[in-house]
């Protein structure tokens, strides 16, 4: 079974800094640093396990999926900092 593998990329963004995983940003923060923090503090959580439960969600098509996601499934999770303060 191959681990999925999520980062989180610190990236300067509308005057100012933020975080991003893939094509979605986050809220702008004032500094790099502040941002950078928000980003190890997301990744942090994201990668905790949790209970196992059933799940339903849409794909991009409009169809209702539903399966069993397993709390101890934690992707492989990194920081990336591109930029500098």
């Amino acid at each position: 079974m191959t681990m999925t593998r999520i980062a989180y990329e610190v990236v300067e963004h509308d005057g100012g800094w933020t975080y991003k995983v893939g094509d979605v940003f986050t809220e702008t923060y004032r500094t790099h640093e502040d941002a950078t923090a928000a980003a190890k503090a997301a990744a942090t959580e994201h990668g905790l396990s949790g209970e196992t439960e059933v799940i339903s969600f849409e794909d991009a098509d409009g169809r209702w999926h539903e399966e069993t996601a397993q709390g101890d499934d934690r992707p492989d999770i990194e920081v990336k900092d591109t930029g500098r303060s």
